[in-house]
């Protein structure tokens, strides 16, 4: 199925299958809602910014919560995967708090600023939001939390207090960093973070053997 936008010019006459008509409708909403926030983003300027008419937009997201919502899906589901794959990317432990803390730099250092939508969302106060900003912690402590229950042998409550840390230190950290115009290179500020985390966790929780 194609679509032709029918407003702006950047669209006008451009045939685009559905599922890339809907990722152009998505990274224009994306630089809305980073640059305005929720409230203040309006349907029209995304319909606009992605070069089409309102009906088109409107053809894919019935309003603009719904749009907000698959964006904040998509960001939290980017930003879980990758803790996830930090987690499996080795059966080093050292290695995979590396990785874990790396995800999080990685994900504030991203195209777009996604994370602004994850951890500053100016709509909190939404109970769907709220659940799906939540999820991208506790899916992230999850994931850590049966990785350190197993290998290290802790009661799942305690493993889960140290995956919190992990998970805390390492978004506080990376948000800072940006907020500091990224004066220590990300290799480094990285390697910063998981040696102090990594000697908390390595040296009092070692690997069992199994």
């Amino acid at each position: 199925m194609t679509e032709t936008a029918q407003s702006a010019p950047a669209g006008r006459g451009v045939r685009l299958p559905r599922t890339a008509r809907r990722a152009q409708l998505l990274a224009a909403a994306q630089d809305v809602f980073v640059a305005n926030g929720y409230h203040a983003a309006a349907m029209d300027e995304i319909a606009e910014r992605a070069g089409v008419s309102k009906p088109v937009l409107y053809q894919h997201f019935p309003g603009k919560l719904e749009l907000y919502m698959a964006l904040l899906e998509s960001h939290v589901d980017q930003l879980v995967g990758q803790v996830r794959q930090a987690i499996a990317s080795s059966p080093d432990n050292k290695q995979r708090v590396r990785a874990t803390v790396a995800a999080f730099y990685d994900f504030v250092d991203g195209e777009g600023q996604a994370f602004r939508m994850v951890f500053e969302s100016d709509l909190r106060s939404e109970p769907a939001v709220l659940e799906v900003v939540e999820r991208a912690t506790t899916d992230s402590v999850d994931a850590i939390t049966d990785t350190i229950t197993a290998d290290a042998g802790l009661p799942p409550d305690r493993a889960r207090l140290l995956a919190v840390g992990l998970v805390g230190l390492s978004q506080v950290t990376a948000r800072a960093w940006l907020a500091d115009g990224r004066k220590v290179p990300k290799d480094d500020a990285v390697a910063l973070i998981s040696n102090l985390t990594w000697r908390g966790i390595g040296g009092g929780f070692p690997l069992q053997q199994h």
